[in-house]
């Protein structure tokens, strides 16, 4: 019998007894090197049969069906019911009953996890800094937060848990990702640190915190920046996109995954 502790760990956060969460780190599953040993990425180039047996075995664990994403880094958001199925092209979820499983998968990117306080739906997004960013201050958290039910809650009735992501002591970004954010009012310049002409060490978390701030969303936990949260410095326990692909090729996938028990 699988259990959520075979194949990662759980949000630390108050939400209500039947919001389930788990994210998937490298532990518990059939892949071989470099995939090793729990990827849930089927366009990566490890063995299908390996991915599949992976997902079997997340799926077993999770219970609620699993509906995985094809993440595009937009905005586009997709509700979630007993009829959706994965390859739904969207960076962000929201399920409303059991009937499904928000599932965001991850390598570096920073997925964001929410619930009502009541546990009244779950969410999920993809959070990497192109979403992030979006167009005109309007990123993926923003999409997310203007959809239903989410446009009907008070912000203080929204919990947010952040993932492990790429650190910022790690994340080096142009002149570009710095301008995406910080042509906008209240610029978080603090959240890009200077490195050479042209280039910056980047806080994609705290970047996320401050959309979500932005947003009036106040209650976040998870991912404050310390470096047990950085996938690429903690090789062992998660995949990292950008620290595997130059020696490797590629990388493995993680999930984060958020559900409603009946």
């Amino acid at each position: 019998m699988t259990s959520l502790a075979d194949f990662g760990f759980q949000a630390d956060w108050p939400a209500p007894p039947h919001v389930r969460t788990l994210m998937t780190d490298r532990r518990g599953g059939v892949s071989s090197p470099p995939w090793n040993s729990m990827n849930l990425g089927d366009h990566v180039g490890d063995e299908q049969a390996h991915v599949q047996g992976n997902r079997a075995l997340l799926q077993s664990a999770v219970g609620a069906p699993l509906v995985f994403l094809k993440q595009v880094h937009g905005q586009q958001v997709a509700n979630l019911d007993a009829h959706s199925s994965s390859g739904t092209e969207a960076d962000a979820c929201i399920a409303t009953g059991p009937q499904a499983a928000c599932t965001i998968m991850v390598a570096d990117c920073l997925p964001v996890l929410m619930c009502h306080t009541q546990g009244q739906w779950v969410a999920a997004a993809h959070a990497g800094w192109r979403g992030l960013a979006g167009q005109a201050g309007q990123g993926v958290l923003e999409s997310l937060r203007n959809t239903s039910p989410l446009d009907q809650t008070r912000s203080e009735d929204i919990l947010v848990w952040l993932g492990p992501c790429i650190g910022p002591q790690a994340f080096e970004v142009g002149d570009e990702v710095r301008a995406a954010f910080c042509q906008q009012k209240a610029a978080p310049e603090g959240l890009f640190k200077p490195v050479r002409p042209g280039k910056w060490l980047a806080d994609l978390a705290g970047l996320a915190r401050w959309r979500l701030c932005q947003l009036g969303i106040e209650q976040i936990y998870g991912n404050d920046g310390h470096p047990d949260w950085c996938t690429v410095n903690n090789s062992v326990r998660f995949f990292s996109h950008r620290r595997d692909s130059p020696t490797l090729g590629q990388s493995g996938r993680m999930a984060a995954c958020i559900w409603l028990t009946s």
